[in-house]
């Protein structure tokens, strides 16, 4: 059992080099590529090899796990340190520190338990608080080394103390007030990691990470700001909503961090508003799922998993929203309106809700009918509906409306009339995803097409519809 700490220990070690980057600048990669070169030449053989080795290595009899992450980190660090768009030193850091550290964390409690929950939390914690230490590390190196990166000495005078991923210019003072966004980063970072790892690359810690800095090197050049309360609130608020989502059993391990990562893009993206319609989708979609679960297992139209939505499921209902989340942040560098991306989340989501609801309540009723002929079918049919589903997803829907609508303001360069126009249209894009759910599940769903496919399709009809339909009307 601790010779799996010592092995995570090494390769949190491996990734602590990442902070040296400004100190090295173009000489950034080459204690990587030493660290590969004694993982994959040196050492073949004796109690380190033991040690070392993961499964695969021993058959090969080299070291191809920890040596394959140093030169995954080499290869990062170089592009760290090359102009003209370098990866930002803060991306690259925050990657390199969530998975080590997180790697070692999820290992020390390994020891004392094998429970998941407990395991993932691990990592998330210490791959957090590892992926901020190294951001601070990083930035007082490279303060003290005179300010910003050798190899890109502009990126810290171009970048603000809000702005995640890059190193502070103004002293210690700019550093100080740049934890919030290295906070920020670092939970982004290690909710990437945890969800790859959980997902395809449990072992694959050189994947993970080329991953995870893609993405945190995305979130850079976003450039959120984040204040200290903001990032402390949504961090405890995500939290304590992902574990009470996995505690009643509506969402599985891999499910709780998806849901955990996008509510937590919201909430600093977005703002509480999109947060709340995020959340009232989350929370009523899981308790309608829950609802009468025994009676809707019996009839055949229950929830797999005991109704515990993965990541699969979840990604198909909130993947138009997150990109219409990411679309709005990205708005002041594209030159679009930003209700286009509002109205967008907005549609996806009502469609989601609605959708969901149609189909958990709606299934506890008889006499369900094809959509598309309108002939009684059984229950569990794909694309039969019910009145009963009918009105429950137009509540869903008018329940998003509620909570998304207000924001938007009279004389919006979309949505002229304001909320009260918003709203309906917001309800209209529901009910319409909704529909061509139903209408694609009856042509298109079974064998080659999967449930999950077609709510992906239904989200964007709904998003694409409250777009088009804002237009026109205002």
């Amino acid at each position: 059992m601790y010779r799996r700490v010592r092995r995570a220990s090494v390769f949190a070690a491996v990734a602590a080099l990442a902070a040296f980057t400004p100190a090295l600048g173009y000489a950034a990669p080459v204690p990587f590529l030493v660290a590969a070169g004694v993982f994959l030449l040196g050492i073949r053989d004796g109690e380190w090899f033991e040690v070392l080795a993961l499964p695969g290595d021993r058959e090969e009899d080299r070291l191809y796990g920890v040596g394959a992450f140093a030169l995954a980190l080499a290869g990062l660090a170089a592009v760290a340190t090359v102009p003209p768009v370098p990866l930002p030193a803060g991306a690259f850091v925050a990657a390199a520190l969530a998975v080590g550290g997180g790697r070692l964390g999820r290992e020390l409690v390994r020891t004392r338990s094998e429970d998941e929950f407990r395991l993932v939390a691990a990592y998330l914690v210490a791959g957090g608080v590892a992926a901020v230490a190294g951001q601070v590390a990083s930035g007082a190196i490279a303060i003290l080394l005179g300010g910003g990166s050798p190899a890109s000495p502009d990126a810290s005078t171009a970048a603000g103390a809000s702005v995640p991923g890059f190193l502070p210019a103004g002293g210690f003072d700019a550093l100080v007030g740049s934890l919030p966004a290295f906070a920020f980063l670092g939970a982004v970072a290690v909710l990437t990691a945890a969800l790859v790892r959980s997902l395809v690359y449990a072992r694959d810690a050189h994947i993970t990470v080329v991953i995870v800095a893609l993405v945190a090197w995305g979130f850079t050049a976003l450039d959120p700001t984040v204040t200290a309360v903001g990032v402390v609130a949504a961090l405890a608020v995500t939290a304590g909503l992902g574990y009470v989502s996995y505690a009643l059993g509506a969402a599985s391990v891999p499910g709780m961090l998806t849901g955990v990562l996008l509510s937590l893009l919201t909430v600093v993206l977005g703002g509480v508003a999109w947060f709340l319609t995020l959340m009232a989708f989350y929370a009523v979609g899981g308790l309608a799922s829950k609802y009468r679960f025994d009676e809707k297992a019996d009839r055949g139209v229950a929830q797999e998993n005991q109704g515990a939505r993965g990541t699969g499921n979840v990604l198909a209902n909130s993947a138009v929203a997150l990109v219409a989340l990411l679309g709005y942040a990205a708005a002041p560098h594209v030159g679009v309106p930003e209700s286009v991306f509002r109205l967008a989340f907005a549609g996806a989501v009502a469609t989601a809700m609605a959708d969901t609801l149609s189909s958990e309540i709606g299934g506890l009723f008889d006499a369900p009918r094809l959509i598309t002929t309108l002939r009684p079918v059984e229950p569990g049919t794909d694309g039969a509906v019910t009145w009963q589903g009918e009105v429950a997803g137009l509540a869903g829907a008018a329940l998003v409306a509620l909570l998304a609508a207000p924001p938007l303001p009279v004389g919006d360069p979309v949505v002229a009339g304001g909320p009260l126009l918003g709203g309906g249209v917001i309800v209209l894009a529901g009910v319409g995803g909704m529909t061509v759910d139903s209408v694609l599940g009856a042509l298109i769903e079974g064998e080659r097409v999967g449930n999950q496919t077609v709510n992906f399709l239904a989200t964007l009809s709904g998003a694409a519809l409250a777009v088009g339909v804002g237009v026109v009307v205002g």
